[in-house]
């Protein structure tokens, strides 16, 4: 009898270790990927390098650290259309001028607006991305796509204003694959929307076309 209580009693303390394992492969966010470290650029604290394997995904919470997810194969247009309320077609280079008089058109960065940087990748190419949330006066995070011409999908990046008058013209974005800032300085054409530039319908219904030739050779290839 002795021997039997003694048993069920291994057993149960197995079962419970057991179930303490499976709780332990739960999704969790370690302290580090959150933290600071002391290496700041211009005055603003740096992100620590995120974890390997943060599993977050494109609509994940705005608490999370930075992440990648791998395999989407998606472009920055149909990423920023799709996770904003700036539905506006054509390749990211034309963004800024078919905004205008349809979505407000500003210089400092609000939560669910379009950033749009200028010269990403050359003279006539852009990238946008869409403002997750603002962290300080000089820090934001943002979520897009194919930002390393890979087609995966960066969430909770964190974005540096390094301009000089704190206007949001220049930036550096967080490298989340080697954790640390991108030493690039991109210029920001500025922030699209969220909201309309104007109630009317009729403002609201017309989509100027680019001012460029080049943007209109662009923009003949919609995406």
């Amino acid at each position: 009898m002795q021997f039997g209580l003694l048993g069920r009693a291994g057993l149960l303390a197995g079962f419970c270790a057991m179930l303490a394992g499976c709780a332990g492969h739960g999704v969790s966010t370690p302290g580090n990927e959150l933290a600071y470290n002391n290496n700041g650029v211009g005055g603003v604290a740096v992100p620590a390098a995120p974890a390997e394997d943060p599993n977050l995904f494109p609509d994940d919470g705005a608490g999370s650290a930075p992440g990648s997810v791998e395999g989407a194969h998606l472009e920055c247009v149909p990423y920023a259309r799709e996770h904003s309320g700036v539905n506006i077609r054509g390749d990211a280079y034309t963004w800024w001028d078919k905004a205008a008089g349809v979505y407000a058109r500003t210089s400092l960065p609000t939560p669910g607006a379009v950033m749009v940087l200028a010269g990403y990748a050359g003279r006539h190419r852009a990238h946008v991305a869409v403002v997750k949330r603002l962290i300080s006066p000089r820090e934001i995070r943002i979520d897009h796509a194919n930002w390393l011409d890979d087609g995966a999908i960066y969430v909770n990046d964190p974005v540096l204003d390094v301009s000089a008058d704190n206007d949001w013209t220049q930036v550096k974005v967080w490298n989340i694959r080697s954790g640390s800032w991108g030493t690039k300085v991109y210029m920001v054409k500025g922030f699209i929307g969220p909201g309309p530039a104007d109630p009317s319908p009729v403002v609201a219904s017309y989509t100027p076309a680019p001012s460029d030739p080049i943007a209109l050779q662009i923009a003949a290839t919609d995406r």
